[in-house]
């Protein structure tokens, strides 16, 4: 787990994470939550794009209420239905580009897609989140290659990035992105449950020792 003061962020797995402001009133949010045994309940979820990885039903109802609010691409809405997940009541579907607050928590979306490969079309409109939530912005890629607008991203506490290859960018690829980023932690995802390993995460870190610093979660 990652503590930035009051904040705190655990990958829950793949590209699952949850992120936690322990101020009061506690506030709990979860992006991609996947093959995930927490249950705490959420009072954000945000889903980047409709893929089964991304978007998974069972997991969302583990940690719904019917005050929990939900920001999802609008690939996910059918998914999103009362006939499969009964407990979602407050759904707001996003495109790059957007704003959206909820009580303290500032959540923008940003592009996210793929560029030499079309598992992720940038016709589709899936997203990358920053979530500023008690002072920290937290990025969250998504499904995404080294895209141009990552060099538009500013003050980034902590970015979290893939790095397995073959439906998103590889380690490599992935370190040119955080050097465009700069956070100042960059955390890798998306390795070690579907496609990629602990090596891709390794090799991540590795390359950008003495450049920014990285936490494998």
């Amino acid at each position: 787990m990652l503590e930035l003061d009051t904040v705190k962020i655990r990958l829950l797995n793949h590209a699952g994470f949850k992120i936690i402001d322990e101020t009061a009133p506690k506030t709990v949010v979860y992006i991609d939550p996947y093959d995930s045994s927490d249950t705490e309940k959420a009072d954000i979820i945000l889903l980047t794009h409709d893929h089964y990885d991304h978007c998974s039903i069972e997991d969302i109802k583990s940690v719904c209420t019917p005050n929990t609010v939900v920001l999802a691409t609008p690939a996910c809405q059918s998914k999103l239905n009362p006939e499969k997940i009964g407990n979602v009541r407050k759904i707001k579907l996003v495109r790059p580009g957007m704003k959206v607050q909820i009580a303290d928590v500032l959540v923008e979306t940003v592009p996210s897609y793929n560029i030499n490969k079309d598992f992720h079309p940038k016709a589709d409109e899936n997203v990358g989140y920053i979530v500023t939530i008690n002072g920290k912005r937290i990025y969250h890629a998504g499904d995404t290659d080294r895209i141009p607008e990552m060099k538009d991203l500013k003050n980034i506490d902590v970015a979290l990035l893939p790095v397995s290859g073959i439906y998103v960018m590889t380690s490599d690829e992935a370190v040119m992105a955080a050097l465009d980023i700069n956070p100042k932690v960059a955390v890798p995802m998306h390795y070690g449950s579907i496609v990629g390993s602990s090596d891709d995460a390794e090799n991540f870190s590795g390359k950008l020792q003495g450049k920014v610093e990285v936490e494998i979660l």
